[in-house]
């Protein structure tokens, strides 16, 4: 099954991206989700098959909810703190 979405960047949340089918667009995206994502800014536009790699999504998940729910909401990485706790276990940072 071949899909060609567009793929939207929010303008609130950083790194989170909207899959939606191209002949779609916006419009099957519940009202309340647009609100918290905000004005939709178009990346790119990709065409999706199962065989497609993508780098921060699994493409099953992808495509069955684009043809489930009408669109993918693509949450932003975790942030890792891992610089913070190096920080307190460095007894020469704590000097500083």
């Amino acid at each position: 099954m071949k899909q060609i979405c567009d793929i939207y960047k929010s303008s609130k949340i950083d790194d989170m991206y909207l899959y939606v089918l191209k002949t779609d667009g916006i419009s099957r995206v519940p009202k309340a989700l647009m609100e918290r994502f905000g004005k939709p800014k178009h990346s790119f536009t990709l065409v999706l098959t199962p065989e497609r790699n993508l780098a921060n999504a699994d493409i099953t998940r992808v495509l069955a909810s684009i043809k489930e729910h009408g669109y993918y909401l693509q949450m932003p990485p975790e942030k890792e703190d891992y610089m913070q706790e190096i920080n307190k276990s460095n007894d020469k940072l704590s000097k500083i």
